[in-house]
């Protein structure tokens, strides 16, 4: 074991682990006020949930076997047993390693769990919580493995091996999945009562702005983490990290100007966000010029997509987990096929910028093809499922969604002491 890395990759699953509670205070600040603690409540059994599944069974489905499975891992691994056993074996009897294994085990099922979350922002303010815990319990034991395995399972995995497509950090696992998930449920579920008529905006702009540096803080584990090692790549990813959020900001706030004439806070934070995610993806295979062009690229992207073809398409996706984190998920991962410097492919490919050839960036698109196909159907059957379980109906009713899903759903309000309107 090297102590060196084996701090390194401690530090980084607790940067990642971090990332969550983050998440709770964005998602808090962005819903309306009498549904804040629901929806911070819906990121926090996340972490319940994955906490239990990844250890019961979601790591050995992700990384479980002998390797050479398409698809999934293998069944040898569940309630991770054996990993104790495998800590106390004579050093010459297990298999050297930089860290150990149970930390990669805490370092991806923090990525999980910040997947998981992500998800609830699609149905905020109107979905019932017993069908959230539901499917959430269902998706990270059923979809999220799997997909880690094709995209992330090494030799033989389908996505990642086969296919050829690159993602370092999570772009097809982690955002593309979350949003398109997020937006799924929120077809199923419906619109919120009075969209499209009346404004929804954010309650707690601090809450929005904390949220966002936790998560930018956090991010740093999620991408220079991926290195595995405090190495190089590591830097990379890092540097790539801070140029491609900055961009993001500046992007968001230039195209608020010219759109509404004023820039936000609320913007700025979700381009900062919008920027992360686009360079997920391609952090440690981009040169942090092409970085700061992703960033400056996918703010007018997501801002697009959240202010015209959310109204146009008229889906109630509540706190834009779709338009930022798949939207963006996609367009970092085209761009990752243009811009991949060949000597950090994981392939043996690069970008189209560098080699004129468009072999990675057709693998990036099958790969982003593969995923939507392998998320979308396994979400619509298990949405469909939990939804004939809970009598035929996900969300609450008019008159609980008219109260607010704090007091209805949880018996609680996050401002007790406020009387006014909502």
């Amino acid at each position: 074991m090297d102590g060196g890395t084996s701090a390194f990759m401690l530090v980084c699953t607790m940067l990642v682990l971090f990332m969550t509670p983050g998440l709770a205070f964005f998602y808090g600040g962005l819903s309306r006020r009498k549904n804040v603690g629901n929806t911070m409540a819906m990121v926090f059994v996340s972490i319940g949930i994955v906490a239990v599944s990844w250890t019961v069974c979601g790591w050995s489905l992700a990384y479980g076997g002998d390797g050479g499975n398409p698809v999934f891992g293998g069944f040898d691994q569940f309630f991770l047993l054996g990993s104790v056993g495998d800590m106390l074996l004579e050093p010459d009897a297990v298999e050297p390693a930089a860290y150990p294994s149970l930390v990669d085990v805490a370092f991806q099922m923090a990525f999980c769990m910040i997947t998981t979350a992500i998800i609830t922002g699609g149905v905020a303010g109107r979905m019932r919580f017993g069908a959230v815990v539901a499917f959430l319990a269902a998706w990270t034991m059923l979809v999220y493995p799997l997909l880690a395995h094709m995209v992330w399972g090494g030799e033989g995995s389908l996505v990642g091996d086969t296919i050829g497509a690159l993602d370092f950090a999570g772009g097809d696992v982690v955002h593309i999945s979350s949003g398109l998930t997020a937006l799924v449920l929120a077809m199923m579920v419906g619109r919120r009562h009075g969209f499209g008529a009346m404004s929804y905006r954010p309650h707690n702009v601090p809450f929005i702005a904390l949220g966002a540096a936790l998560l930018w803080f956090g991010w740093f584990g999620f991408n220079a983490g991926s290195a595995f090692a405090p190495d190089g790549i590591a830097a990379l990813a890092l540097v790539n990290t801070v140029c491609a959020s900055g961009a993001g900001v500046v992007s968001w706030m230039l195209v608020e100007r010219i759109v509404v004439k004023k820039p936000t806070l609320v913007g700025a934070a979700t381009g900062l966000v919008a920027g992360l995610v686009a360079i997920t993806p391609a952090a440690g295979f981009v040169e942090p010029w092409a970085a700061i062009l992703f960033g400056l690229v996918v703010s007018p992207v997501c801002f697009w997509a959240i202010s015209w073809l959310k109204k146009k398409l008229a889906y109630d996706d509540a706190l834009d987990a779709f338009g930022c984190h798949c939207v963006g998920g996609v367009l970092g991962g085209l761009l990752t096929g243009v811009f991949c410097v060949p000597e950090l492919s994981w392939t043996d490919f690069g970008g189209l910028l560098y080699t004129g050839d468009f072999h990675l960036l057709g693998a990036q698109a099958l790969g982003i093809v593969v995923t939507v196909a392998f998320v979308g159907v396994c979400d619509l059957v298990l949405a469909l499922v939990v939804k004939a379980c809970f009598r035929g109906s996900l969300r609450v009713t008019p008159e609980a969604e008219a109260q607010g899903l704090d007091v209805a759903e949880h018996g609680e309000s996050a401002y007790p002491a406020y009387v006014g309107l909502d």
